[in-house]
């Protein structure tokens, strides 16, 4: 049985694959007219096409098929997250937190942050070969770093937490607050912040307080920035899972 070849293409009714998917399809794929392939258009729906004509640059198809998925998670998983000071570190989140699934990511301007600028097309690129690997019908949204003032102070809709390590404050467990959010329904929309490697500084977290985020622990085991927002993302998807 020959592999499934899919693509990632927001515009599917265009009938051409991006510029980029149209090289690798031909230059590293090596496929041909008639070759049957599958896209994915970010928006909750798979198509099953033919190539009609395909060269060095472009590659045209038929759609035979359009098939739309269901979700596996209800609701919405939005993360917004410190970069770390490694830009490798953060991008190994993106990518797994995409194969797990999850629905925004925005990147937050912290006191102290040590890396103050991210490259959003680059993310964009793995959050892409993340989803056709793990064939994921939706496409994580991703927002350029914003301050985090002015996130916190913007940000209302659903339920909204900080998760940091300042021990005299008291905080909840993080997966016993979506529990309990669950059981009253699945599509529930959650926004999670995670600090920098020097954690949120104490007027953030106090800032967070007066702007309706509630403050939980991801367990008893001090995590690294990108694990703590993998784990984060992981048990928002178990929570609103749906069976």
């Amino acid at each position: 049985m020959k592999e499934e070849r899919f693509f990632y293409v927001p515009d599917v009714p265009k009938g051409e694959l991006p510029e980029d998917e149209a090289r690798h399809a031909a230059r590293v794929l090596r496929l041909r007219e008639d070759d049957t392939i599958f896209l994915i258009d970010g928006k909750g729906a798979f198509y099953k096409a033919s190539i009609t004509d395909i060269d060095q640059k472009r590659c045209r198809y038929l759609i035979k098929e359009r098939s739309e998925q269901e979700k596996t998670w209800g609701g919405r998983i939005h993360l917004a997250i410190a970069p770390t000071k490694m830009a490798d570190r953060i991008e190994w989140l993106v990518e797994k937190a995409t194969e797990i699934g999850f629905d925004e990511i925005t990147f937050l301007n912290c006191r102290f942050s040590e890396r103050k600028n991210i490259r959003i097309d680059r993310i964009e690129k793995i959050v892409i070969a993340a989803m056709k690997q793990s064939r994921k019908a939706w496409k994580p949204k991703v927002n350029e770093m914003v301050d985090f003032q002015y996130f916190i102070k913007n940000r209302q809709d659903g339920s909204r937490f900080i998760a940091h390590c300042y021990q005299e404050d008291e905080k909840n467990d993080f997966f016993n607050e979506l529990f309990t959010l669950t059981s009253e329904k699945k599509d529930q929309d959650v926004t999670i912040l995670i600090g920098p490697e020097g954690d949120f500084a104490v007027e953030e977290v106090k800032s967070a307080a007066e702007n309706g985020f509630k403050a939980v622990s991801l367990g008893k085991s001090r995590l690294r920035t990108e694990t703590a927002g993998l784990a984060a993302v992981m048990m928002a998807n178990l929570a609103f899972r749906k069976l």
